[in-house]
């Protein structure tokens, strides 16, 4: 793109005046004489052939050219200014914004984040958690973790690992558990894929359609796990993803049955372009999963 000549010194003092409508302030903000500022302004006005300002008694007023040039200059300086302070001793710091389901972000990433952190310090990474409902390009997401087959429209996957599910329950209630049978005598924790109990059901050699006295539907695993540590029934989830609960006794896993309804995978827009900070991320994903595989 070919830019017209950029009176840059004009730029910032008429954004300066804007801000505080006072030449005097934005004089004082920018280390200069007023006079100065007054100068740089007038001459940005003669170069547009507009007046920005009304010059009043007391102070400034934009006019409706002045204010619909402010929110373009404020959002570019800022600009400007967050990438400038993404240098930091010789390096650029770069910005990963990755979204994960909940349940893979507390249960696997979250343990492992001080190993990346140490590997790649000025990689800033950004995290937030979903439950496996995401919206990448409206979220402005470099990177989604999510659970489900690896067939989303429009997006490139790479498939990390599979999290069987089981049976999790307290210690009390796994004492009630002699027989996967005895199962359909407790309060049922799933979520909101209606097929995954009918499947263990199957699996375990009980009917698929087998009649449940009551369920609960949650719509996040980490709040399923949350309701059965605290012995409101019987959760199926991925023991994988809440190792530490069972390496401390708080849940227990009964039955060494499990089923497989997807993967997690780490997905990206095809129409997002790799950056470095991404390659690093994948890259270190991939090594951390060979880690589990040895």
């Amino acid at each position: 793109m070919v830019r017209p000549h950029l009176p840059l010194n004009a730029l910032r003092a008429f954004e300066a005046s804007a801000r505080h409508l006072s030449f005097t302030r934005a004089a004082v903000e920018l280390c200069v004489t007023q006079a100065a500022v007054s100068h740089q302004v007038k001459s940005l006005e003669e170069q547009l052939k507009v007046a920005l300002f009304k010059r009043l008694p007391r102070g400034l007023m934009l006019t409706a050219e002045g204010e619909s040039l402010l929110p373009v200059l404020c959002e570019s300086f800022d600009r400007i200014a967050l990438a400038l302070g993404r240098f930091d001793g010789g390096h650029y710091r770069e910005v990963l914004t990755v979204g994960a389901v909940g349940t893979f972000a507390v249960g696997w990433l979250l343990p492992r984040l001080a190993d990346f952190r140490e590997r790649h310090p000025f990689i800033d990474l950004r995290l937030s958690t979903n439950n496996n409902r995401v919206d990448v390009a409206a979220e402005g997401l470099d990177f989604a973790i999510r659970f489900g087959t690896g067939a989303w429209h429009g997006v490139e996957a790479m498939r990390l690992l599979e999290a069987p599910l089981s049976v999790l329950c307290t210690a009390q209630i796994a004492r009630q558990l002699q027989s996967p049978a005895d199962v359909l005598k407790q309060t049922l924790l799933r979520s909101y894929r209606t097929d995954e109990w009918p499947e263990w059901f199957e699996n375990a050699g009980l009917p698929a359609n087998s009649l449940v006295a009551n369920s609960v539907v949650f719509d996040s695993s980490l709040a399923m796990m949350e309701a059965a540590l605290q012995g409101a029934g019987v959760a199926l989830a991925p023991p994988m993803m809440f190792s530490r609960q069972l390496d401390a006794g708080d849940i227990r896993q009964p039955f060494d049955i499990g089923i497989v309804t997807g993967s997690y995978w780490l997905t990206r827009l095809q129409s997002r372009t790799e950056t470095s900070a991404m390659a690093v991320f994948r890259d270190w994903l991939i090594g951390q999963l060979d880690r589990l595989a040895v």
